[in-house]
């Protein structure tokens, strides 16, 4: 944040919190945005969201009583196409947290260059506290709360955390009934990472898990770490965490350890991802699996690996955690899991960053496909999908690359750098209307 332009900030009301969330995201947006040279405006239009809008909806619960919820939906910025970014339902869904997360996809959707803008939402809830029919009761009179915030051609939200393809399948039928009835089957677009049987696209639930594997596959060897024989441990094992580790297995790395909300487990010879992930189907978690042993928080960061994957919340890794963090490479395959602090030391402890816009940009990259898929009547085989995806995650991979050259910083600003570079580029062609 020392780097942070405070004119900006000023200009734009801002009173500085190193602790927020928000203020971290867009600190890392402005430095990159200082060590470009980009123009001022420019800075003042990204530093805030276009759109943010939080609805109050009630809904009835099994009791037969009402419960009054809460919803955001924050529009980062739609430059270069409508918006795009997922939907969660978690009892932590903040404004901030929203916003953040929101210019986090303005970033990763201009990082892989596809042509859709940044948008994050979510109701503050814990789902496993509802029953089913609960679920879906919240999930549509959500979408009715949003309204037409909400479209094909507007803005596309995806699963995130809390959410997942039911819930999708919920709100796109929500949509498509309200929806005239002559564009009632084009609404099924309204949002992706849906059933396949109800629009989805093969291959969209391994996405974010395999654009992490694609990355690693293409920075890791130049980084001095071969992927055979690998050693890494994983933070969270929902669908991103193990899905990197099912993929991971063909390369022969060995998963040594795992830690979620349930505990940390550990097997120096190595975690079979398939059975602990049915183990966590079962049980919830990590915790009480029995071809592991348990071990400590501590213990969990202290363990020697050669690669760590924070795939879980954010700000995950603060600075106690960084000091104990024993690994020669952090990929970040959840959304911005390391603090500022955090980050610095383990810069100066050596240890190399993969950021979070290049590393987690599978997920939304193959929710375009589907987009496309929908829009265009087609349904993509998985290999297509598969072919699709590294091309752009190795795409993505190689303009970090060459940003971090240019610029000559680390591998998160030149992430952002590569990212700015085309935003700056359609501003500079369409201008600022009127």
């Amino acid at each position: 944040m020392a780097d942070l332009p405070e004119n900006v900030l000023t200009e734009l009301g801002f009173r500085y919190d190193p602790s927020d969330l928000y203020q971290q995201v867009i600190g890392d947006v402005l430095h990159a945005c200082q060590t470009m040279d980009l123009p001022r405006h420019l800075q003042l239009i990204l530093a805030q969201p276009k759109n943010e809008i939080i609805m109050h909806f009630p809904v009835q619960l099994d009791s037969g009583e009402y419960k009054l919820f809460k919803g955001y939906r924050v529009q980062h910025n739609n430059i270069l196409g409508p918006y795009k970014g997922g939907l969660r339902f978690h009892a932590g869904v903040s404004l901030d947290h929203v916003k953040s997360l929101a210019v986090l996809m303005t970033m990763k959707n201009s990082l892989v260059r596809l042509p859709l803008g940044g948008a994050k939402g979510g109701v503050q809830v814990d789902p496993r506290s509802l029953s089913q029919d609960e679920l879906m009761r919240v999930s549509r009179r959500f979408t009715s709360a949003m309204g037409d915030n909400i479209g094909p051609d507007y803005d596309i939200p995806a699963p995130d955390v809390g959410t997942g393809a039911q819930i999708m399948a919920w709100i796109a039928d929500t949509y498509v009934n309200m929806s005239p009835a002559t564009t009632r089957w084009t609404g099924q677009a309204v949002v992706t990472g849906k059933p396949v049987e109800f629009g989805g696209s093969q291959g969209r639930e391994k996405a974010t898990g395999q654009g992490v594997v694609y990355i690693l596959e293409e920075l890791l060897p130049e980084m001095g770490i071969d992927l055979n024989g690998m050693t890494y441990s994983l933070v969270g094992y929902g669908n991103v965490g193990s899905w990197v580790a099912r993929l991971l297995t063909p390369h022969q790395s060995v998963l040594k350890c795992v830690i979620d909300h349930t505990g940390a487990i550990i097997n120096e010879k190595g975690i079979d991802p398939v059975k602990l992930a049915a183990h966590v189907d079962e049980m919830g978690g990590v915790g009480g699996y029995e071809a592991a042993d348990e071990m400590t928080e501590d213990e969990f960061y202290k363990t020697r690996v050669d690669l760590m994957v924070p795939a879980a919340l954010e700000q995950m890794i603060d600075a106690r955690k960084a000091e104990m963090v024993n690994c020669k490479v952090v990929a970040e395959a959840a959304n911005a899991p390391t603090t500022p602090p955090g980050e610095r030391i383990l810069k100066d402890r050596g240890i190399s960053i993969l950021p979070a816009i290049l590393c987690n940009s599978g997920g939304v990259t193959v929710s375009y496909f589907e987009w496309r898929q929908n829009r265009q009547a087609e349904s993509w085989d998985e290999e297509t999908v598969d072919k699709n995806l590294r091309r752009h995650m190795y795409a993505a991979a190689q303009r970090v690359k060459l940003a971090a050259h240019r610029y000559e910083c680390d591998m998160r600003t030149a992430a952002y750098c590569a990212a700015l570079d085309q935003i700056d580029k359609v501003y500079k062609i369409r201008g600022i209307f009127p």
